[in-house]
């Protein structure tokens, strides 16, 4: 499992930018088989061999008189869209340097499971900012957005000061600060940096790679796709080896597969 850790960010104009999101796998499938069932896969991969355990249990084909490999098994489930069985296995990520815009994407996956960074808890006033690349490669744009970026974090500063005073009778500091910075938040820009913890099982992580690594998607979320797709590669490539790189119009990466697609 990768080590975590958290987005670099450069400071320009007084705002921090984060230039690249980080995606880092937290969590993965644990199989124990069980001992009073007679059955040997030729895989060391858990969460594959959690999926070839299900699928025979269904059936109770322990023996495997074909010869068929765990390669084999899966792929034909899969091909004959036999999804259910996938859905046992888990993958948990921790993503950081990203914008609440991709949260907002993000979360519409209904199938994932979130928790994100609280702006009612945290302090946001030197919270970094993601520009898009389409602002970023344009200097007169980049300039507009990185002075409204420090503007609504001074904003921010003052609202939150101010608040301080107008709830200085609240008994509670943690509750102050919750009052305060839940009202002040509201000046803070899509564009604000967040962090996310994801966890999903590989059926709902298909189905969120075959929307999000598309050329249609959006270049953010697209972006963090990717990383988690070549994650997924190396956690199971049975599962999800069938997916093929291809190049989007704007030259960046994009992916999408060739088994079954809900």
């Amino acid at each position: 499992m990768s080590q975590l850790k958290t987005a670099e960010s450069i400071e320009t104009e007084g705002v921090g930018v984060v230039k690249e999101p980080t995606v880092t796998l937290v969590g993965r499938t644990e199989f124990v088989k069980p001992d009073y069932v007679p059955w040997q896969t030729d895989t060391e991969v858990d969460s594959q061999a959690l999926i070839e355990f299900a699928g025979r249990q269904c059936y109770r084909s322990w023996s495997n008189p074909a010869g068929r490999t765990n390669e084999d098994y899966i792929q034909n489930m899969m091909n004959m869209g036999h999804l259910s069985v996938i859905e046992h296995t888990l993958a948990s990520f921790h993503i950081s340097g990203v914008s609440r815009s991709f949260t907002h994407e993000l979360v519409r996956h209904r199938h994932l499971s979130f928790s994100q960074l609280s702006q009612r808890y945290v302090d946001e006033r030197d919270e970094p900012v993601v520009e898009p690349e389409a602002i970023a490669s344009d200097p007169e744009l980049h300039k507009i957005f990185s002075e409204v970026a420090e503007h609504s974090q001074r904003v921010y500063e003052q609202i939150v000061e101010r608040l301080d005073e107008v709830f200085a009778d609240v008994e509670s500091k943690t509750d102050r600060r919750k009052l305060a910075r839940q009202a002040a938040r509201s000046v803070l820009p899509n564009a604000t940096q967040t962090e996310i913890v994801v966890s999903g099982n590989y059926r709902a992580w298909r189905h969120f790679l075959n929307l999000r690594c598309s050329t249609y998607a959006e270049a953010e979320i697209r972006k963090v796709a990717m990383k988690i797709l070549e994650i997924l590669k190396e956690e199971s490539p049975v599962v999800f080896g069938d997916y093929k790189e291809i190049t989007a119009s704007d030259g960046s990466r994009a992916a999408e597969p060739t088994m079954a697609v809900e």
